[in-house]
């Protein structure tokens, strides 16, 4: 019989052997967003420019509680909490990098917003006070600790958390990487491995499976430069270990359209929420 995996350990084995693309501590203190916080922005409008299930379900549950406070754990430049204000009573953005936050503030002065408070410190550090509900979207995948992240919005929330993660396929190019590398088919801290962690801390969420579809691919200039952006992802930098696998795997599953090489679509969004009132003591 196998051995029970461990979630919160996979993630946390995971979110380290990411940190080791970035060995200089320097790197990590600086704010990596400084030179892409504006096309972040840029792509997160032209991406909501269409509706889809998730925000759909979060504003629904905000007008069914009038005058609700909301907090946004790693706000970014405002996306929900620009969409959820206008339903809210209040809404606590908790953002630490200040190219995000300035571009933040900037959003919300331009509609008007008068009912955001921002927090200038990384989660769970901050101390939003208590609040409605909470909401984290693709925020959480630097975070080693998931107990503390997830246990410090239950602490703070008292009706229900919202958290967005993507859900890659589990056949995906990824996937077939890290089972060669670290032989599961987990790549990065994801849906699964968090969905599996939740339960192992005894909740028992809801998912909602975004409905505007897969992504859009990756794409690359050549298979090298395909390589060493999978490298990274999985640690690698400083291991050649593994490139012939990985190149091959490239070259096998990456089709040349348009003279760049395109990954397979292969990475949906899920909502995952749960009521705190519900949560086992």
């Amino acid at each position: 019989m196998e051995p029970i995996t461990d979630w919160l350990l996979l993630w946390r084995q995971i979110v380290e052997e990411h940190e080791k693309s970035h060995k200089d501590s320097s790197l990590r203190k600086r704010d990596v967003w400084k030179d892409r916080a504006a096309r972040f922005d840029e792509n997160v409008k032209k991406r909501w420019a269409r509706p889809d299930s998730s925000r759909s379900f979060v504003l629904e549950k905000l007008k069914a509680n009038p005058g609700a406070t909301v907090l946004d754990i790693g706000a970014g430049t405002g996306a929900w909490t620009c969409i959820m204000a206008p339903d809210a009573g209040r809404v606590i953005a908790v953002e630490p990098s200040e190219s995000m936050a300035s571009i933040l503030e900037r959003n919300i002065r331009d509609l008007g917003l008068i009912n955001v408070d921002i927090i200038r410190e990384k989660w769970p550090e901050a101390d939003p006070g208590l609040c409605d509900f909470s909401l984290c979207s693709h925020a959480m995948y630097g975070y080693p600790d998931f107990r503390r992240f997830i246990s410090r919005m239950e602490e703070v929330t008292e009706k229900t958390c919202f958290l967005l993660m993507k859900m890659p396929v589990i056949d995906g190019v990824m996937a077939e990487a890290a089972m060669r590398v670290w032989g599961h088919p987990y790549d990065s801290p994801n849906f699964q491995i968090a969905y599996n962690a939740l339960m192992q801390m005894g909740l028992c969420p809801n998912v909602l499976m975004e409905d505007a579809g897969e992504r859009a691919p990756w794409t690359h200039e050549s298979i090298d430069e395909a390589l060493v952006d999978v490298k990274r992802r999985l640690g690698l930098s400083e291991d050649d270990s593994h490139d012939r696998f990985l190149h091959s795997l490239l070259e096998r599953r990456l089709e040349l359209t348009g003279g760049r090489y395109v990954w397979p679509k292969g990475v949906r969004t899920a909502l995952v929420y749960w009521d705190t009132e519900q949560t086992p003591a």
